[in-house]
């Protein structure tokens, strides 16, 4: 991990004292986070690569380093969150009614989901689209050929449409979507033989996959039915607490840029340089100066968080595809820090 300053996170200036943001309420978000002293943040109940507890207690996954990357920003600890694991159909419950700061849970931005909710969606974390998993025995080679068969899907998410309208489109008989509550359910009704496969962001898929007694006798396939941009979700009654999430979520890209666009061995210089373009705004976001360094001390860049947790150094090996920067061909386009 890059270090960026000469002391650890947690003796970083305290971040309670940097000024209000311009034209705040009486009490935001970033107060009753730091009064509380940790940030609760919303997470899948387990996959791996995305957000899954292990046995030592702690939390890993891209979505878990998302919520370290806030609270390293907002209150000098990467490690001062509470996790609250949900099922996907509460994943927003606990952030409308006030129990959350944060929703990060492989959770999809979608046009229904902003607008009969009061949330905002603060930026993508991972770019993705639904797919299958099936039998390597199965012969399945195409989505086509699952045309009338039970799938398993899991509940309060959007693959039972997205498979109505990926079939009907196509005039195909449409698939029988069996919908389990849990995560771990819909993984054991798949590997139960119950249905012929498991329908779920691919990305997320190759965790479940790697959860399996054999990962190796299932494989994903090659063809998304879908698209599903996986984004973080605040509330949308504090548009402070929105303006510092989405600006975490950008530093992490815009970071990864400027290192790449430094050249081997140059690295280090450029992540200081993007903490202390960055870091100037702080007050502005009712943060110190030095919340950037912090965040990259935490977490690293967007593409480190990445790879340690879906890369080839994971042992999931999902290549970046979309969530390349877009300078390789990706999505991931980095705004300007000054």
């Amino acid at each position: 991990m890059t270090t960026l300053t000469e002391a650890p996170a947690s003796a970083a200036p305290a971040p309670a004292t940097a000024p209000a943001p311009r034209g705040r309420a009486a009490t935001t978000t970033l107060d009753v986070v730091r009064a509380r002293g940790t940030l609760n943040a919303v997470v899948s109940r387990g996959i791996r690569g995305l957000s899954r507890q292990e046995q030592d207690g702690r939390w890993t996954g891209l979505d878990a380093d998302i919520a370290r990357a806030v609270a390293a920003a907002a209150l000098g600890d990467p490690q001062a969150v509470t996790w609250l694991p949900s099922d996907p159909a509460d994943r927003l419950t606990a952030l409308v009614d006030g129990a959350a700061d944060l929703t990060v849970s492989n959770l999809t931005w979608t046009l229904g989901r902003e607008a009969d909710r009061p949330i905002l969606f603060a930026g993508v974390t991972c770019y993705d689209g639904e797919g299958f998993l099936v039998r390597d025995d199965s012969g399945i080679q195409h989505p086509e050929q699952l045309a009338g068969r039970r799938v398993a899907v899991q509940a309060g998410t959007t693959s039972a449409a997205n498979l109505a309208a990926w079939y009907g489109r196509r005039g195909l008989e449409p698939v029988r979507p069996v919908a389990f509550a849990t995560p771990a359910q819909t993984l054991a009704g798949y590997a139960s033989g119950e249905c012929v496969a498991y329908v779920l962001d691919r990305t997320a898929l190759a965790g479940e996959r790697a959860a399996l007694a054999y990962p190796y006798a299932h494989r994903i396939l090659d063809e998304a039915i879908s698209r599903e941009p996986m984004a973080a979700a605040v509330r949308d009654d504090d548009p402070h607490w929105y303006r510092l999430c989405r600006w975490v979520l950008q530093l992490l890209v815009a970071a990864e840029h400027h290192a790449d666009e430094a050249g081997p061995g140059n690295r280090e210089r450029a992540l200081a340089e993007a903490a202390a373009l960055a870091g100037r705004h702080g007050p502005a976001l009712g943060l110190d100066e030095g919340w950037a360094a912090r965040v990259l001390d935490a977490t690293g860049t967007y593409g480190d968080i990445y790879e340690r947790n879906l890369g080839a150094a994971s042992g999931l090996g999902v290549p970046r595809g979309l969530n390349e920067l877009w300078t390789r061909g990706g999505l991931h386009y980095a705004v300007p820090l000054q």
